[in-house]
């Protein structure tokens, strides 16, 4: 190797050094979050690339880390992914975003293809009986499954449900909702999704039940309901599409009907998702943050409640990652060495995320003319 690349590489390892001892992260040391470099062409790789060449270079096995979430936990507590900005990709996808409508109809099904797809499988093994694949409610809760039901319950009970009810649940994923408000609450149950996997499994649960499930884009939607529920879903909608989002639903939700957004929030207006998770995991998708919901519901919807319990993700994504670990052997057949560490990183960077409060949780529940008397809602 010649002096100047050695040169470089040595400027790079001080930089990353640094930062990375504001977080009291140490290379190759033996606390938790501290991390194994395998490869020195890593410290330049994430000078230059940021997230992405974080995430890549992790994929590539360049590093590695036994406590990933606590990795993730110390750098964003202090903020350290503000101190390495203007790489090429973080900018690219910014701007990009911001100009071409990321998230339109011919668009939208590619998230379905990339990561919803996966594998039915590969999704049962890691969830819970009900195939929750959104923040559970821990309150009172030891598992996952009794965390999840919880979480069921809490939207059941903020909705208001009452039988003989039409009831809309907007990107219904495998159609646990679906099937537990049809089988409690003797309601009738609309799910949509754009996933073709999502749809098979989510209608073989359903079976023998008043659900029907469809396969369609939420802007195609026709038809009146007493209840709206879309759970994990505003998240792919993009920013170019939230007054459609929300003018659908106001059309389609009756004048004494409830409308319950449960999704991931960002603290800040005008950000975006991760570059390396709009790559890998979530292609196309957005966080909204409080004020661009609030833009596009004001003068359509009166806000009854708002409920963050964001720090509720973290022991949910924890308790993913685990069954995924847990479960490897049995779906290592479908899936090679660099998944793992993809789908591991996913995971463990997003309980970091949380865990650090750098994104949140909301439930928020509208109505179209507010509820006489108010409502006393479910916690």
């Amino acid at each position: 190797m010649s002096s100047t690349k050695l040169t470089n590489i040595t400027r790079s390892r001080k930089i990353v050094d640094s930062l990375l001892y504001q977080c009291d992260i140490i290379i190759n040391g033996d606390k938790p979050g501290d991390i194994k470099v395998h490869n020195p062409q890593f410290f330049k790789r994430v000078l230059k690339e940021g997230s992405m060449g974080l995430g890549e270079s992790y994929m590539d096995g360049w590093w590695d880390c036994e406590y990933l979430d606590s990795f993730f936990y110390k750098l964003l507590n202090k903020r350290i992914d503000s101190k390495v900005t203007g790489n090429f990709h973080d900018a690219v996808y910014y701007v990009v975003s911001r100009i071409i409508n990321l998230q339109s109809i011919s668009r939208s099904r590619k998230v379905a293809r990339v990561h919803y797809n996966l594998g039915n499988n590969l999704f049962e093994s890691m969830l819970d009986p009900w195939m929750q694949y959104s923040c559970a409610y821990w309150k009172d809760a030891y598992n996952l499954e009794q965390a999840q039901v919880k979480k069921l319950s809490l939207i059941c009970d903020k909705l208001m449900l009452k039988p003989g009810m039409k009831v809309l649940d907007v990107g219904c994923g495998w159609g646990g909702l679906a099937s537990f408000i049809a089988k409690k609450y003797n309601v009738s149950v609309t799910g949509i999704t754009i996933s073709d996997e999502q749809k098979k499994l989510a209608e073989d649960r359903c079976d023998g039940l008043d659900v029907v499930i469809e396969l369609t884009d939420y802007r195609e939607l026709q038809g009146k309901f007493d209840r709206i529920v879309s759970v994990g879903m505003f998240e792919h909608v993009g920013l170019k599409n939230y007054d459609i989002f929300f003018k659908k639903m106001h059309d389609i939700l009756t004048d004494d009907g409830l409308f319950l957004l449960h999704c991931i929030g960002s603290n800040q207006s005008g950000g975006g998702v991760d570059p390396w998770i709009n790559r890998y995991i979530f292609p196309n998708g957005r966080l909204p943050s409080i004020q661009e919901i609030v833009s596009c519901t004001e003068g359509r919807f009166i806000m009854e409640d708002w409920h963050n319990f964001g720090a509720d993700y973290d022991m949910t994504l924890m308790a993913w990652d685990k069954n995924f670990l847990d479960n490897w052997e049995y779906n290592k057949k479908d899936y090679d060495e660099r998944f793992l560490r993809m789908f591991h990183y996913y995971l463990c960077s997003c309980a970091g995320a949380f865990r650090a409060r750098e994104i949140q949780l909301w439930q928020v529940l509208f109505s179209k003319n507010g509820v006489r008397g108010g409502l006393r809602v479910a916690r």
